[in-house]
């Protein structure tokens, strides 16, 4: 069952080897025949590689979209001015094996930073991969985009409008380098709506901050990340428009569609062994809710402590406190999968031996509550193990 960028009308994909790694998929790419709208997201770290850089000028050419291109195990950053050509020339070989313009490409780029893209593989790759292009790869092109990831990620969802089902699809790579604005990831979004172009931006960044920007593994954020999302409106209804019942619709299965694309990068965490959904309740602001939540999950002691189910909720109130916020300590409560371990005054509800149990199931949701206003949030993170070091510290060999 197709569950991944290929499930919207008019869209193909495929995934191939090309050897730019040893032996895994490493070269994938995204097609419509009909010219498709475009919303993006992109990076926040300054410095930016060089796919980034051709993916926002080519948003400034043009606002209709064919093709995206990814090649994975080389991230094309701090590359120069060899990196830029490198990726425009991406860009042209993919636009003349699809008959194309250049500008209608988007190019993709993830892996190892400060190395040079072994072009003559990379412009083979691309001539063989046209070839394979089906309307059922959802599998190998999600594949060919991974770095230390274990699994795909892909995700779909469809709504009705207008008596017409829409559809949208989406993948998405990351494992480490996870923090939000943005992570170390990629995700691609495909839906055979037809979407007002100011709309569709503003619907992908909206969810986006609800999603990927909510996710933690580690707190670094790579060079190469991006969300790009396409909408061809095969499914022939009109262009949906801010503020309708079409666009709420829209938004709600394109949340649904991202919230599990990126709930699975964390679920993938490199070395983890526990996926960790954190809510903050009765802060000051919601801003102030996520400034907590997002402290508690990028915290090492707290982290290490889940790995090793160990409820030290000491670590959970000082990694609040130092968040900036502001709230009164002794009104601090937490619950652990349903169960109150502390509560107001910081009296102990269970004993530690069995308060720990709570941390032993695969998925746990810790809940904090502040009782000092109305702001709520809700983040994602994993936990830290030694896997996690082995990982990184031997990444380039």
């Amino acid at each position: 069952m197709k569950t991944g960028v290929t499930t919207p009308k008019g869209f193909k994909a495929a995934g191939i080897h090309c050897g730019v790694k040893k032996s895994k998929k490493d070269l994938a790419l995204i097609y419509t025949e009909l010219p498709a709208s475009a919303a993006a997201v992109f990076t926040l770290n300054k410095v930016q590689a060089a796919p980034v850089l051709v993916c926002k000028e080519n948003l400034q050419k043009t606002k209709k979209f064919h093709a995206v291109i990814v090649n994975s195990g080389n991230a094309n950053a701090c590359t120069g001015e060899r990196g830029y050509k490198d990726a425009i020339q991406m860009s042209f070989k993919t636009a003349e094996m699809l008959n194309i313009k250049p500008e209608e490409v988007f190019v993709s780029s993830t892996g190892v930073i400060g190395e040079l893209l072994p072009m003559d593989k990379i412009l083979n790759g691309i001539e063989l991969i046209v070839d394979s292009l089906a309307e059922d790869d959802d599998l190998a092109s999600a594949e060919a985009i991974l770095t230390t990831d274990t699994f795909t990620k892909t995700a779909s969802g469809s709504f009705m409008a207008n008596g017409k089902t829409v559809t949208i699809g989406g993948m998405s790579k990351g494992s480490g380098m996870i923090h939000p604005n943005m992570a170390t990831m990629l995700a691609f979004v495909t839906t055979d709506a037809a979407v007002e172009n100011g709309a569709f931006q503003g619907a992908l960044k909206e969810i986006s901050d609800k999603t990927f920007n909510k996710i933690i593994v580690d707190g670094d954020t790579s060079t190469n990340d991006m969300v790009i999302a396409l909408a061809n409106g095969a499914s022939g209804i009109e262009p949906i428009q801010s503020g309708t019942p079409e666009f709420v619709s829209f938004l709600n299965c394109l949340g649904k569609v991202m919230k599990k694309l990126s709930i699975d990068i964390v679920r993938d965490g490199e070395g983890a062994t526990k996926l960790v959904e954190i809510t903050v309740e009765g802060a000051l602001t919601d801003r102030d809710a996520d400034k907590a939540a997002r402290t508690v999950a990028l915290s090492p002691l707290v982290k290490t402590a889940i790995h090793g189910e160990d409820t030290n909720w000491g670590r959970i109130i000082a990694a609040v406190g130092y968040s900036g916020i502001e709230f009164d300590p002794s009104e601090f409560e937490i619950i652990i999968n349903g169960s109150p371990v502390l509560k107001k005054n910081y009296e102990v509800v269970l004993p530690a031996e069995e308060a720990n149990k709570l941390l032993e199931p695969r998925e746990i949701k810790i809940l904090l509550k502040l009782n000092c206003g109305a702001g709520t949030a809700t983040c994602w993170t994993c936990d830290f193990s030694e896997e996690y070091i082995k990982i990184n510290g031997s990444y380039r060999t």
